[in-house]
């Protein structure tokens, strides 16, 4: 242990690349993006840092373009899985003793490692050809948000560290420490963001503990890379062991076992309830009881008043609903319109609407790709028909789509005149946005519907230039965003500005990209010394008058 008190400087914001036409950067990623693309891999199983093949495999393809495969990957069953546990515990023992500062370190070369041309070409072209993402989603997402989750954290980290009591009497000293959890957290990653997989299996590394990372069986491949990144980067091996398989396989062996010490969820709200109600009912089985952090749905809002600026909403909404397939978690998926602003919106939308392109993230001047796979695709065109058959809406834009060589579907936008209608209820996770155009003098009343309208809380915003109707929502919308967006887009939170997570059915609230999240992976344990201790039992007050 050294003697000094080191010090993370509080870091910036990665920024974002260009990619301009001609720009070096592009030409390297271009470059990176066939070399991936054309040079298919076999990913393995791994293991205390050992990889590990079953046979049993999956395929990862290309979403746009899904005979194309680039990669195939092995999956664990429950003996790989409890190898696994067994690893992480082992190692364990020595990283849980590992001086901050060591670990802080690791994850600090890893965010330089990313931003180094090598790496960041071949996360950013794993996530665009695997996730189907178009460049700058991907820069956004699988270079700067995980270079910034890396690098905050360690500063958030040294923050927790420092937090202290806040008196220590003469005669005494009162510390606190932070110990890791006893036992290994279960990192469950989704498909949607490669940024979101790297946090949930890293935060709780960098406090000390061991983890296995679960990826998303459509999302595998750049999540594999990254683990070839934290190798480069330096983390001992069975810190973080990378156990890709079905839900069941992986988390039945895992939620059964006694050392699950937490779980740091991502994904479907009903996936997330079953893990919580298994865990309830093994709760008497485990050393401690598991951390349970999880990020679930959204049904994300925009409430338009009429002292918006039509062009701001209109730029607000295609970026909103229609970036990355409208398959994020705090995308925009329904909105309401004032009906004083309806016909000059419809048509700007409109307008805007047809210019977008669609296709293949190799083409980067297309702005939308193909949903992840074929499940996904099937559950949004249930959607959409469901809308087409339906008296009490209108769909106006899209509807439109077709799996023949890419799971494309169109930005599809339906009105409806019912505020209770399925597509405003219901989280479809994809480029499908529904529309309710209200009364004017109705505003406070249409905040209220709005509010009791879903049972998530994750992401929403007013657009409003009167300051009392941003008040208004502000006040009447306060339980129903964990993020709340005043005249912007619901998406889009930056790590050190906007940390990330809401409430009701969409998760803990536990915010990622904060203290608030590192402070879940700790067990903190208070020291008191006594320099002077007492030498008689009795107490002043015991002796006679």
């Amino acid at each position: 242990m050294a003697n000094a008190k080191f010090e993370v400087p509080l870091p910036p914001n990665d920024p974002i690349g260009e990619y301009l036409p001609g720009s070096p950067e592009r030409e390297s990623l271009k470059k990176r993006l066939v070399e991936l693309r054309t040079n298919p891999i076999e990913i393995p199983i791994i293991i205390d840092g050992q990889e590990v093949r079953t046979g049993d495999t999956g395929d990862c393809v290309l979403p746009h373009d899904h005979q194309t495969k680039i990669a195939t990957y092995h999956k664990v069953g429950e003996k790989e899985v409890n190898d696994a546990i067994e690893s992480a515990l082992e190692a364990r023992k020595q990283w849980a003793e590992t001086p901050w500062e060591n670990r802080v370190a690791v994850f600090l070369k890893a965010a330089d490692l990313l931003t180094t041309p090598f790496w960041r070409d071949t996360i950013n072209a794993a996530t665009m050809l695997n996730q189907s993402k178009t460049v700058f989603q991907a820069e956004i997402d699988s270079a700067c948000e995980i270079v910034d989750f890396w690098r905050f954290n360690c500063y958030y980290a040294q923050q927790i560290f420092e937090e202290q009591p806040l008196h220590s009497p003469n005669g005494m000293w009162n510390r606190l420490e932070y110990r890791p959890l006893e036992g290994f957290v279960f990192a469950v990653a989704p498909f949607n963001f490669t940024s979101i997989g790297a946090n949930l299996c890293t935060a709780p590394a960098l406090m000390g503990n061991v983890a296995l990372l679960k990826p998303a069986s459509s999302a595998v491949y750049a999540q594999y890379w990254l683990m070839k990144l934290y190798e480069e980067a330096g983390l001992p091996k069975g810190v973080i062991n990378f156990v890709p398989g079905s839900g069941s396989k992986v988390g039945n062996p895992v939620i059964n076992s006694p050392y699950l010490a937490g779980i740091h969820f991502t994904g479907s709200t009903p996936t997330f309830q079953r893990m919580w109600k298994d865990i309830g009912n093994n709760i008497a089985n485990y050393k401690s009881y598991p951390r349970i952090v999880g990020e679930t749905g959204g049904k994300d809002f925009l409430m338009v008043h009429n002292s918006s600026n039509v062009d701001e909403v209109v730029a607000a909404t295609i970026r909103g609903a229609y970036e990355y397939q409208g398959q994020k978690c705090s995308a925009l998926s329904r909105q309401y319109i004032p009906q004083s602003m309806w016909d000059e919106f419809k048509t700007e939308l409109l307008k805007e609407m047809e210019t977008i392109k669609v296709g293949d993230p190799e083409d980067f001047s297309n702005f939308f790709n193909a949903v992840i796979d074929k499940a996904a695709y099937d559950s949004i065109v249930e959607y959409i028909e469901y809308a087409k058959n339906s008296s009490d809406a209108e769909i106006i834009a899209g509807g439109t789509y077709d799996d023949s060589k890419g799971y494309f579907i169109n930005p599809t936008v339906v009105v409806t005149t019912d505020p209770h209608f399925k597509t405003m209820e219901e989280e479809i996770f994809g480029p499908v946005l529904t529309i309710y155009v209200y009364e004017d003098d109705k505003y406070e009343e249409t905040l209220d519907i709005l509010d009791k309208t879903s049972e998530y809380a994750l992401t929403g915003g007013v657009f409003a230039k009167d300051r009392y109707a941003v008040e208004v929502a502000n006040k009447k919308l306060v339980n129903a965003a964990g993020n709340f967006y005043i005249n912007d887009k619901p998406t889009g939170a930056v790590v050190g500005q906007q940390p990330f997570g809401g409430a009701r059915a969409s998760g803990t609230n536990d915010k990622a990209g904060s203290y608030l999240n590192l402070i879940r992976w700790a067990s903190p344990r208070t020291i008191k010394e006594n320099f002077i201790p007492p030498k008689d039992y009795r107490y002043p007050f015991l002796d006679e008058e």
